[in-house]
């Protein structure tokens, strides 16, 4: 079972052996926290699976939405653990980097971060013809990402749906469908990461955010 609520449009997906069987939109019309649990009783019916016959929960833990990241964490490991299934977060920028077309050799992938401030991360294609992150994700003003661009690279992720009449033009875009993560993606990259030995902590597992909350900094600069 994959979950993706990083954005404002989250999916979720089931999955076997790496193949998806279903990925299903969670309703635009209203947040995560109401349409999360629905989706996810909705997409098990509609594949004849009992919540008992999941054994992996994937979920994006970051960058992405605070709200989103919490409800989807959330709502992953308490799944998993009254199934008793195992849980592994994946990263929202490997998410938008899956689906790249193969003929793509240099991705940087963008978060919008709020604020005018974005998180981005970059891969680069090897000798596996898979893109491996360069680097961590980095926190960094639009202005700044946007003119550090390089020629010839191509650029991905949600913020693109903002932002992009201000890709350069020697910067190509990718195909406005794959600007999102999807829940299928997160459940390909789970099969992967999982079958490589990964594996993550019911108990530690916590969303990755780039920033402190809004609410959480002022309480920080009167000192609470």
């Amino acid at each position: 079972l994959a979950l993706e609520t990083t954005d404002r449009t989250g999916s979720v997906a089931v999955a076997h052996d790496g193949e998806v069987l279903l990925e299903i939109g969670l309703a635009e019309d209203v947040r995560s926290a109401q349409s999360l649990a629905p989706g996810i009783r909705d997409l098990l019916a509609r594949v004849a699976w009992q919540p008992a016959d999941v054994d992996l929960v994937a979920v994006t833990v970051g960058p992405g939405s605070f709200t989103g990241l919490r409800i989807g964490v959330a709502t992953a490991k308490a799944f998993a653990y009254a199934v008793g299934a195992e849980v592994l977060g994946i990263d929202t920028h490997e998410a938008l980097a899956l689906p790249c077309p193969p003929e793509v050799s240099r991705l940087h992938t963008v978060v919008d971060a709020q604020r005018g401030q974005v998180a981005a991360r970059r891969f680069r294609r090897g000798d596996s013809r898979d893109l491996t992150p360069q680097g961590c994700s980095e926190l960094t003003d639009l202005d700044a990402w946007l003119a550090s661009l390089p020629s010839g690279a191509s650029v991905t992720g949600p913020m693109l749906s903002r932002i992009a009449s201000r890709i350069p033009a020697n910067v190509d875009t990718l195909a406005a469908e794959l600007w999102r993560p999807r829940a299928g993606n997160v459940a390909r990259l789970a099969y992967r990461q999982h079958r490589a030995g990964r594996r993550d902590d019911l108990w530690r597992l916590v969303p990755v955010y780039t920033r402190l909350s809004a609410a959480e900094e002022k309480a920080r600069h009167h000192g609470g």
